[in-house]
Protein backbone atom coordinates (compact mmCIF):
# COMPACT_ATOMS: atom_id res chain seq x y z
CA UNK A 1 0.00 0.00 0.00
CA UNK A 2 1.29 3.46 -0.88
CA UNK A 3 2.20 5.65 2.09
CA UNK A 4 0.06 8.67 1.27
CA UNK A 5 -0.62 11.83 3.30
CA UNK A 6 -3.53 13.43 1.48
CA UNK A 7 -4.11 17.12 2.22
CA UNK A 8 -7.52 17.96 3.62
CA UNK A 9 -9.39 21.14 2.81
CA UNK A 10 -8.29 22.45 6.22
CA UNK A 11 -4.66 21.77 5.27
CA UNK A 12 -5.10 23.69 2.02
CA UNK A 13 -6.75 26.62 3.77
CA UNK A 14 -3.94 26.77 6.33
CA UNK A 15 -1.27 26.75 3.63
CA UNK A 16 -3.11 29.29 1.47
CA UNK A 17 -3.51 31.63 4.43
CA UNK A 18 0.13 31.45 5.49
CA UNK A 19 2.08 34.66 4.84
CA UNK A 20 5.65 35.62 5.65
CA UNK A 21 8.93 36.72 4.13
CA UNK A 22 10.03 33.15 3.36
CA UNK A 23 7.55 30.55 2.15
CA UNK A 24 9.26 27.73 0.24
CA UNK A 25 7.32 25.14 -1.79
CA UNK A 26 9.21 22.15 -3.20
CA UNK A 27 7.88 19.27 -5.30
CA UNK A 28 9.80 16.04 -5.85
CA UNK A 29 8.83 12.98 -7.91
CA UNK A 30 9.56 10.01 -5.64
CA UNK A 31 9.48 6.23 -5.68
CA UNK A 32 7.70 3.92 -3.23
CA UNK A 33 10.60 1.47 -3.64
CA UNK A 34 12.73 2.23 -0.58
CA UNK A 35 16.16 1.17 -1.94
CA UNK A 36 15.72 3.66 -4.80
CA UNK A 37 14.82 6.62 -2.57
CA UNK A 38 18.41 7.90 -2.26
CA UNK A 39 18.09 9.65 -5.61
CA UNK A 40 14.93 11.42 -4.44
CA UNK A 41 16.83 12.88 -1.49
CA UNK A 42 19.44 14.28 -3.86
CA UNK A 43 16.71 15.93 -5.94
CA UNK A 44 15.22 17.54 -2.82
CA UNK A 45 18.67 18.70 -1.73
CA UNK A 46 19.24 20.38 -5.11
CA UNK A 47 15.81 22.03 -5.04
CA UNK A 48 16.46 23.25 -1.50
CA UNK A 49 19.74 24.80 -2.65
CA UNK A 50 17.89 26.67 -5.41
CA UNK A 51 15.29 27.92 -2.95
CA UNK A 52 17.91 29.16 -0.50
CA UNK A 53 19.72 31.01 -3.28
CA UNK A 54 16.48 32.80 -4.15
CA UNK A 55 15.98 33.76 -0.50
CA UNK A 56 19.51 35.16 -0.32
CA UNK A 57 19.04 37.04 -3.61
CA UNK A 58 15.97 38.67 -2.04
CA UNK A 59 18.31 39.98 0.70
CA UNK A 60 16.35 38.45 3.54
CA UNK A 61 18.03 38.47 6.92
CA UNK A 62 20.39 35.63 7.70
CA UNK A 63 18.25 34.27 10.55
CA UNK A 64 15.26 33.79 8.24
CA UNK A 65 17.30 31.98 5.62
CA UNK A 66 19.07 29.87 8.25
CA UNK A 67 15.70 28.83 9.73
CA UNK A 68 14.43 27.55 6.36
CA UNK A 69 17.76 25.80 5.72
CA UNK A 70 17.57 24.02 9.07
CA UNK A 71 14.02 22.79 8.40
CA UNK A 72 15.00 21.39 4.99
CA UNK A 73 18.25 19.82 6.21
CA UNK A 74 16.41 18.00 8.99
CA UNK A 75 14.01 16.51 6.44
CA UNK A 76 16.79 15.48 4.05
CA UNK A 77 18.61 13.71 6.90
CA UNK A 78 15.51 11.88 8.23
CA UNK A 79 16.15 8.23 7.29
CA UNK A 80 12.84 7.02 8.75
CA UNK A 81 10.88 9.51 6.65
CA UNK A 82 12.57 8.46 3.42
CA UNK A 83 11.93 4.79 4.04
CA UNK A 84 8.22 5.21 3.24
CA UNK A 85 7.33 7.26 0.17
CA UNK A 86 4.65 7.40 -2.50
CA UNK A 87 5.03 8.82 -6.03
CA UNK A 88 5.50 12.50 -5.18
CA UNK A 89 6.55 14.60 -2.23
CA UNK A 90 5.33 18.14 -1.55
CA UNK A 91 7.32 20.16 0.99
CA UNK A 92 6.24 23.50 2.47
CA UNK A 93 8.87 25.20 4.62
CA UNK A 94 9.09 28.38 6.68
CA UNK A 95 11.81 29.46 9.12
CA UNK A 96 9.72 27.96 11.94
CA UNK A 97 8.06 24.82 10.62
CA UNK A 98 7.77 22.34 7.79
CA UNK A 99 4.81 20.44 6.31
CA UNK A 100 5.04 17.50 3.93
CA UNK A 101 2.55 15.49 1.89
CA UNK A 102 3.33 12.17 0.22
CA UNK A 103 1.09 12.01 -2.83
CA UNK A 104 -0.18 9.19 -5.00
CA UNK A 105 0.04 11.10 -8.30
CA UNK A 106 3.28 12.03 -10.00
CA UNK A 107 4.15 15.73 -9.89
CA UNK A 108 6.72 17.61 -11.88
CA UNK A 109 9.88 18.62 -10.09
CA UNK A 110 9.62 22.24 -8.99
CA UNK A 111 10.56 25.00 -6.56
CA UNK A 112 8.61 28.14 -5.67
CA UNK A 113 9.78 30.85 -3.27
CA UNK A 114 7.52 33.74 -2.26
CA UNK A 115 5.71 35.30 0.68
CA UNK A 116 3.05 32.56 0.31
CA UNK A 117 2.95 28.88 -0.58
CA UNK A 118 2.38 27.41 -4.04
CA UNK A 119 -0.49 24.93 -3.59
CA UNK A 120 -1.69 24.27 -7.14
CA UNK A 121 0.11 20.87 -7.34
CA UNK A 122 -1.90 19.75 -4.32
CA UNK A 123 -5.09 20.68 -6.16
CA UNK A 124 -4.05 18.32 -8.94
CA UNK A 125 -3.60 15.56 -6.39
CA UNK A 126 -7.15 16.18 -5.18
CA UNK A 127 -8.81 16.72 -8.57
CA UNK A 128 -8.47 13.38 -10.27
CA UNK A 129 -5.92 10.64 -10.36
CA UNK A 130 -5.40 7.07 -11.34
CA UNK A 131 -5.88 5.73 -7.83
CA UNK A 132 -8.86 3.99 -6.31
CA UNK A 133 -9.96 1.31 -3.89
CA UNK A 134 -11.97 -1.61 -5.21
CA UNK A 135 -14.29 -3.41 -2.82
CA UNK A 136 -14.77 -6.95 -4.10
CA UNK A 137 -17.88 -7.96 -2.15
CA UNK A 138 -19.70 -11.29 -2.20
CA UNK A 139 -21.57 -13.31 0.39
CA UNK A 140 -18.70 -15.76 0.63
CA UNK A 141 -15.78 -13.31 0.72
CA UNK A 142 -14.75 -9.67 0.79
CA UNK A 143 -11.46 -7.97 -0.01
CA UNK A 144 -10.27 -4.41 -0.53
CA UNK A 145 -7.85 -3.84 -3.39
CA UNK A 146 -5.76 -0.69 -3.83
CA UNK A 147 -5.34 0.40 -7.44
CA UNK A 148 -2.57 2.82 -8.42
CA UNK A 149 -1.25 4.15 -11.71
CA UNK A 150 2.03 2.31 -11.96
CA UNK A 151 2.16 -0.40 -9.31
CA UNK A 152 0.53 -3.85 -9.21
CA UNK A 153 -2.84 -4.06 -7.50
CA UNK A 154 -2.47 -4.91 -3.82
CA UNK A 155 -4.90 -6.10 -1.18
CA UNK A 156 -5.32 -3.86 1.86
CA UNK A 157 -5.58 -5.60 5.22
CA UNK A 158 -8.18 -4.11 7.54
CA UNK A 159 -8.34 -5.48 11.06
CA UNK A 160 -12.13 -5.32 11.43
CA UNK A 161 -13.11 -6.38 7.92
CA UNK A 162 -15.27 -9.54 8.16
CA UNK A 163 -14.15 -12.49 6.09
CA UNK A 164 -17.64 -13.23 4.77
CA UNK A 165 -21.34 -12.87 5.56
CA UNK A 166 -21.39 -15.58 8.21
CA UNK A 167 -18.43 -14.01 9.98
CA UNK A 168 -20.19 -10.64 10.02
CA UNK A 169 -23.51 -11.84 11.45
CA UNK A 170 -22.26 -14.83 13.44
CA UNK A 171 -24.54 -17.34 11.75
CA UNK A 172 -23.76 -20.61 10.05
CA UNK A 173 -26.87 -20.63 7.87
CA UNK A 174 -28.42 -17.86 5.87
CA UNK A 175 -31.83 -19.54 5.76
CA UNK A 176 -32.39 -20.27 9.44
CA UNK A 177 -34.85 -18.38 11.59
CA UNK A 178 -33.68 -15.34 13.56
CA UNK A 179 -33.42 -15.64 17.36
CA UNK A 180 -36.70 -13.77 17.76
CA UNK A 181 -38.38 -15.76 15.03
CA UNK A 182 -39.19 -12.67 13.00
CA UNK A 183 -37.49 -13.49 9.70
CA UNK A 184 -36.56 -16.51 7.66
CA UNK A 185 -35.87 -17.59 4.09
CA UNK A 186 -35.08 -14.94 1.48
CA UNK A 187 -36.30 -12.11 3.73
CA UNK A 188 -33.98 -13.15 6.51
CA UNK A 189 -31.12 -13.53 4.07
CA UNK A 190 -31.48 -9.92 2.91
CA UNK A 191 -31.62 -8.67 6.50
CA UNK A 192 -28.36 -10.45 7.29
CA UNK A 193 -26.81 -9.20 4.06
CA UNK A 194 -27.64 -5.68 5.24
CA UNK A 195 -25.91 -6.41 8.54
CA UNK A 196 -22.94 -7.69 6.59
CA UNK A 197 -22.86 -4.54 4.43
CA UNK A 198 -22.92 -2.31 7.51
CA UNK A 199 -20.05 -4.28 9.07
CA UNK A 200 -17.99 -3.88 5.91
CA UNK A 201 -18.76 -0.16 5.76
CA UNK A 202 -17.70 0.26 9.41
CA UNK A 203 -14.40 -1.52 8.72
CA UNK A 204 -13.69 0.75 5.76
CA UNK A 205 -14.40 3.92 7.70
CA UNK A 206 -11.08 4.14 9.54
CA UNK A 207 -9.13 3.94 6.28
CA UNK A 208 -11.36 6.13 4.11
CA UNK A 209 -12.41 8.93 6.47
CA UNK A 210 -11.07 12.23 5.18
CA UNK A 211 -10.09 10.83 1.78
CA UNK A 212 -11.54 11.61 -1.61
CA UNK A 213 -10.17 8.52 -3.33
CA UNK A 214 -12.93 6.81 -5.33
CA UNK A 215 -14.29 3.55 -3.96
CA UNK A 216 -15.43 1.22 -6.75
CA UNK A 217 -17.70 -1.68 -6.00
CA UNK A 218 -17.29 -5.10 -7.58
CA UNK A 219 -20.40 -7.06 -6.71
CA UNK A 220 -23.48 -8.73 -8.12
CA UNK A 221 -27.16 -8.29 -7.28
CA UNK A 222 -28.52 -8.00 -4.69
CA UNK A 223 -25.27 -7.42 -2.78
CA UNK A 224 -24.38 -4.35 -4.83
CA UNK A 225 -27.60 -2.45 -4.07
CA UNK A 226 -27.62 -3.55 -0.43
CA UNK A 227 -24.09 -2.23 0.12
CA UNK A 228 -24.92 1.06 -1.60
CA UNK A 229 -27.73 1.64 0.86
CA UNK A 230 -25.41 0.93 3.78
CA UNK A 231 -22.32 2.79 2.54
CA UNK A 232 -21.46 6.05 4.32
CA UNK A 233 -18.43 6.93 2.18
CA UNK A 234 -19.39 9.87 -0.07
CA UNK A 235 -17.04 8.91 -2.90
CA UNK A 236 -18.51 5.53 -3.81
CA UNK A 237 -18.62 5.46 -7.63
CA UNK A 238 -21.94 4.93 -9.37
CA UNK A 239 -20.26 2.48 -11.74
CA UNK A 240 -19.94 -1.16 -10.69
CA UNK A 241 -17.42 -3.72 -11.86
CA UNK A 242 -19.50 -6.54 -13.31
CA UNK A 243 -18.86 -10.24 -12.85
CA UNK A 244 -18.22 -12.53 -9.93
CA UNK A 245 -15.78 -10.72 -7.61
CA UNK A 246 -14.68 -14.01 -6.07
CA UNK A 247 -13.30 -15.31 -9.36
CA UNK A 248 -11.95 -11.98 -10.64
CA UNK A 249 -8.25 -11.49 -9.96
CA UNK A 250 -6.84 -8.36 -8.33
CA UNK A 251 -5.16 -7.53 -11.63
CA UNK A 252 -8.42 -7.73 -13.57
CA UNK A 253 -10.18 -5.64 -10.93
CA UNK A 254 -7.46 -2.99 -11.33
CA UNK A 255 -7.84 -2.96 -15.12
CA UNK A 256 -11.59 -2.46 -14.79
CA UNK A 257 -11.13 0.19 -12.09
CA UNK A 258 -8.81 2.27 -14.27
CA UNK A 259 -11.52 2.33 -16.91
CA UNK A 260 -13.99 3.57 -14.30
CA UNK A 261 -11.55 6.28 -13.17
CA UNK A 262 -11.11 7.50 -16.72
CA UNK A 263 -14.88 7.63 -17.09
CA UNK A 264 -15.33 9.55 -13.82
CA UNK A 265 -12.73 12.12 -14.79
CA UNK A 266 -14.14 12.52 -18.30
CA UNK A 267 -17.63 13.02 -16.88
CA UNK A 268 -16.39 15.69 -14.47
CA UNK A 269 -14.46 17.56 -17.19
CA UNK A 270 -17.40 17.35 -19.60
CA UNK A 271 -19.80 18.56 -16.93
CA UNK A 272 -17.62 21.58 -16.21
CA UNK A 273 -17.34 22.39 -19.92
CA UNK A 274 -21.11 22.16 -20.34
CA UNK A 275 -21.76 24.47 -17.39
CA UNK A 276 -19.09 26.86 -18.68
CA UNK A 277 -20.88 27.10 -22.02
CA UNK A 278 -24.26 27.63 -20.39
CA UNK A 279 -23.03 30.31 -17.97
CA UNK A 280 -21.08 31.98 -20.77
CA UNK A 281 -24.39 32.87 -22.45
CA UNK A 282 -25.26 34.68 -19.23
CA UNK A 283 -21.99 36.61 -19.08
CA UNK A 284 -20.81 34.56 -16.11
CA UNK A 285 -17.53 33.06 -17.37
CA UNK A 286 -14.00 34.21 -18.06
CA UNK A 287 -10.72 32.82 -19.35
CA UNK A 288 -8.85 36.08 -18.73
CA UNK A 289 -6.33 36.05 -15.86
CA UNK A 290 -6.89 39.70 -14.93
CA UNK A 291 -10.68 39.27 -14.90
CA UNK A 292 -10.43 36.04 -12.90
CA UNK A 293 -8.09 37.67 -10.36
CA UNK A 294 -10.58 40.44 -9.66
CA UNK A 295 -13.40 37.92 -9.40
CA UNK A 296 -11.34 35.80 -6.97
CA UNK A 297 -10.60 38.78 -4.71
CA UNK A 298 -14.31 39.60 -4.53
CA UNK A 299 -15.37 35.97 -3.99
CA UNK A 300 -17.23 35.82 -7.29
CA UNK A 301 -15.88 32.51 -8.61
CA UNK A 302 -18.14 29.46 -8.30
CA UNK A 303 -16.00 26.97 -10.24
CA UNK A 304 -12.46 27.22 -11.53
CA UNK A 305 -10.26 25.07 -13.75
CA UNK A 306 -6.54 25.87 -13.89
CA UNK A 307 -3.72 24.44 -15.96
CA UNK A 308 -1.65 22.51 -13.44
CA UNK A 309 1.52 23.23 -15.45
CA UNK A 310 0.86 26.98 -15.89
CA UNK A 311 3.51 29.29 -14.44
CA UNK A 312 2.59 32.97 -14.51
CA UNK A 313 4.77 34.94 -12.06
CA UNK A 314 3.48 38.22 -10.76
CA UNK A 315 1.40 39.87 -8.04
CA UNK A 316 -2.32 40.25 -7.30
CA UNK A 317 -3.48 43.30 -5.38
CA UNK A 318 -5.27 42.35 -2.16
CA UNK A 319 -7.77 45.20 -2.45
CA UNK A 320 -8.94 45.34 -6.06
CA UNK A 321 -7.44 42.19 -7.61
CA UNK A 322 -5.36 44.03 -10.20
CA UNK A 323 -2.54 41.95 -11.66
CA UNK A 324 1.08 42.91 -12.24
CA UNK A 325 2.98 40.29 -14.22
CA UNK A 326 6.70 39.63 -13.81
CA UNK A 327 9.28 38.54 -16.36
CA UNK A 328 10.57 35.67 -14.21
CA UNK A 329 9.90 33.98 -10.86
CA UNK A 330 11.58 35.39 -7.77
CA UNK A 331 11.14 35.54 -4.01
CA UNK A 332 9.34 38.87 -4.55
CA UNK A 333 6.63 37.37 -6.77
CA UNK A 334 4.40 34.27 -6.80
CA UNK A 335 2.28 32.29 -9.22
CA UNK A 336 -0.72 34.41 -10.22
CA UNK A 337 -2.80 31.42 -11.33
CA UNK A 338 -1.98 29.69 -8.05
CA UNK A 339 -3.05 32.78 -6.13
CA UNK A 340 -6.37 32.91 -7.99
CA UNK A 341 -6.98 29.23 -7.28
CA UNK A 342 -6.21 29.70 -3.58
CA UNK A 343 -8.48 32.69 -3.19
CA UNK A 344 -11.29 30.92 -5.04
CA UNK A 345 -10.91 27.86 -2.83
CA UNK A 346 -11.08 29.93 0.36
CA UNK A 347 -14.28 31.55 -0.95
CA UNK A 348 -15.91 28.13 -1.37
CA UNK A 349 -15.35 27.56 -5.08
CA UNK A 350 -14.85 24.12 -6.61
CA UNK A 351 -11.32 24.20 -8.02
CA UNK A 352 -9.90 21.70 -10.51
CA UNK A 353 -6.31 21.39 -11.74
CA UNK A 354 -6.51 20.04 -15.30
CA UNK A 355 -4.45 19.62 -18.42
CA UNK A 356 -4.57 22.64 -20.72
CA UNK A 357 -6.50 20.76 -23.42
CA UNK A 358 -9.23 19.93 -20.86
CA UNK A 359 -9.85 23.60 -20.01
CA UNK A 360 -12.46 25.56 -21.99
CA UNK A 361 -10.49 27.90 -24.24
CA UNK A 362 -7.34 25.84 -23.59
CA UNK A 363 -5.73 28.70 -21.66
CA UNK A 364 -4.21 29.09 -18.20
CA UNK A 365 -7.63 29.02 -16.54
CA UNK A 366 -11.39 29.07 -17.01
CA UNK A 367 -13.79 30.36 -14.37
CA UNK A 368 -17.54 30.10 -13.88
CA UNK A 369 -18.72 33.13 -11.92
CA UNK A 370 -21.46 33.32 -9.32
CA UNK A 371 -22.80 36.44 -11.02
CA UNK A 372 -21.90 38.75 -13.90
CA UNK A 373 -18.73 40.53 -12.91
Amino acid sequence: MLHVDLPTRADLERLIGSRGPARVSLFVPTTPITPDAAGDRIVLKNLARTALEQLRDAELDRGTVAGVEEQLDDLIDDDAFWSVQARSLAVFATPDNLTTFRLANRLQEGVEVADRFHVKPLLRAMTAGQDAFVLALAQGSVRLVEVTADLPAAQVNLADLPSDLSDAVGRGSLDSRSPRGRIQGSEGKKVRMSQYARAVDAALRELLTGRETPLILAATAPMDSIFRRACTYPHLADQVIAGNPETTSDHDLAVAARGVLDELHAQDVAGFAERFEQRGKQGRTTTDIAHAAKAAVYGAIAELAVDFDASVPGLVDDEDGSVVLADAPSARTYGVVDEIAGRALLAGARVRALRRDEIPGQGDLAAILRYSF
